[in-house]
């Protein structure tokens, strides 16, 4: 039987290892980690639960089609709802907004908040459609590096309709062209954070981000995010892989320009077939460090990252949902401080998830678990400690303020998640969210390729490589490495 080894069990290698065990390989991972699910895994403190880290789960379907696939029920190894609010919104002047996931009550909201017109609304999520429908098959779903992904009908339509994707405006200026509320236009620079870019230089294809939350809806897992890792991992289990952790690859083994196998725990271990679910930049410096490496995809401006606070609060809060975002007064000088001046703003803003809202046993009866994430730029050898010092303050001055609290007496326990840390817990370079940043209009063609074109039988799938970071492009990283490898049989 052919072999095939994954390195990484993040999202992306837990999704190929299903993949590919279904074609035929007999399949083996290894992992630096003593837990699957690389970011997305989970913690306890003091009676609280946490999900480390990705928190936003929307398009539910790239993760049942992996037990569809396998012929079994989802519903029997996964389960999760969708949420009636998919946000509350909040600014320092008291305007409160929840964002709907029905379309209606969506634009409703809107026009009460905000008093933006409808049909403003309406022609901004129709345009954003239509720039999904067009690229979905191009950018997300096939290699970008094959030829024959530029000889389909989907593409050459794509390409005659290169007006609609407001690439020449930046997704700022795509917004502030559709809205005359000046919030409204934040709410929605917003999803630029969801690929760890800048809305006053990523391109204005990025509206099509609003239409995947607003088209499919967010969702909570039953059992928190870590239950997507869970799921996937315990099928692969049950498909015949192999997982070894505490393991971290040494090396990737190449003879001539064809892949043999990797170096762990200093033993060899042969593979027909390797795939590289660790960041693009440390695959090269550390396991292929004889190997030339792209200078030009690797030296790509890195995305942001976070400081994250894990609190442990004593107390309810009705006002509160799952996901809540309070607003910075600047959101320009917000994102000038971490990419121009890769630093924090005196007035970020600040994102509060709080599974206990939807899963029970999360927090301590009377209490709720606090997942706060400050966007940051990526690790450049910043003083960490002083940021996470001034951050710390920030985040309980403005949230004791909204909230009406003295915050920093309900915090029972506590962690923090940093750059460096990110980076040593995840092999994430410099600590960055999503690899590198979408801030240039071609990033998605600047981002390395799912496959090696010097080395025979190397793979790669993950946030670092095409189609990009987040869940649901991590998925399709792995459905794409699928594609490219031809079933053990053939």
């Amino acid at each position: 039987m052919k072999q095939i080894i994954v390195i990484g069990a993040g999202i992306g290698g837990l999704a190929s290892s299903v993949r590919l065990a279904l074609k035929g390989y007999k399949v083996h991972v290894f992992e630096g980690n003593h837990f699957p699910g690389g970011k997305l895994s989970t913690f306890e403190n003091s009676g609280y639960r946490f999900d480390a880290g990705p928190s936003l789960f929307t398009m539910p379907h790239f993760v049942t089609e992996l037990f569809e696939m396998a012929g079994e029920n989802a519903e029997d190894h996964f389960r999760y709802s969708k949420k009636e609010v998919a946000c509350n919104y909040f600014w320092t002047d008291k305007t409160k907004f929840k964002a709907y996931s029905d379309k209606k009550a969506f634009l409703e909201e809107v026009s009460h908040v905000f008093n933006e017109p409808n049909e403003n609304v309406e022609q901004y999520l129709q345009k954003a459609k239509k720039k999904y429908q067009l690229t979905t098959s191009l950018f997300l779903e096939q290699s970008l590096h094959k030829l024959k992904t530029y000889l389909s009908l989907d593409t050459i339509k794509a390409f005659s309709q290169l007006h609609i994707f407001e690439l020449q405006k930046t997704l700022h200026q795509a917004n502030d062209d559709a809205f005359t509320s000046d919030k409204l236009v934040q709410l929605f620079d917003r999803y630029a954070t969801y690929n760890g870019s800048d809305p006053y230089q990523t391109s204005g294809i990025m509206t099509l981000i609003q239409h995947l939350e607003g088209a499919y809806g967010t969702f909570v897992p039953e059992g928190g995010m870590v239950a997507i890792t869970n799921s996937i991992f315990a099928l692969a289990k049950r498909l015949g892989v192999t997982f070894d952790f505490d393991s971290p690859v040494q090396e990737i083994v190449v003879k001539g320009k064809l892949v043999k196998g990797v170096q762990v725990h200093n033993s060899f271990h042969a593979a027909d077939i390797v795939v590289s679910n660790m960041d693009i930049y440390p695959t090269y410096k550390k396991l292929l460090p004889k190997q030339k490496a792209p200078k030009k995809q690797l030296s790509q401006e890195r995305s942001s990252s976070a400081v994250i606070f894990y609190w442990g609060i004593q107390k309810i809060f009705n006002t509160l949902e799952l996901h809540n975002i309070f607003f910075s007064d600047d959101y320009r000088a917000e994102f000038d401080a971490i990419f121009k001046e890769e630093t924090v703003s005196d007035d970020p803003t600040i994102y509060l998830n709080i599974t206990s809202k939807d899963v029970p046993g999360d927090a301590p009866t009377g209490g709720e678990n606090w997942f706060i994430m400050i966007n940051t730029p990526a690790d450049k050898g910043q003083d960490w400690d002083e940021m996470v010092s001034k951050l710390r303050t920030i985040v309980i001055n403005k949230l004791s303020k909204e909230l009406a609290v003295d915050l920093a007496s309900l915090i029972v326990c506590e962690e923090v998640l940093t750059p460096p840390l990110i980076q040593s817990k995840t092999q994430s370079h410099l600590g960055a969210l999503y690899g590198s940043s979408s801030n240039n209009s071609f990033a998605a063609f600047l981002r390395h390729p799912n496959f090696s074109r010097r080395i025979k039988n190397l793979y790669f799938c993950g946030g670092s490589v095409h189609p990009g970071g987040g869940i649901p492009l991590c998925l399709l990283s792995a459905k794409i490495v699928d594609e490219l490898i031809p079933s053990a049989n053939s």
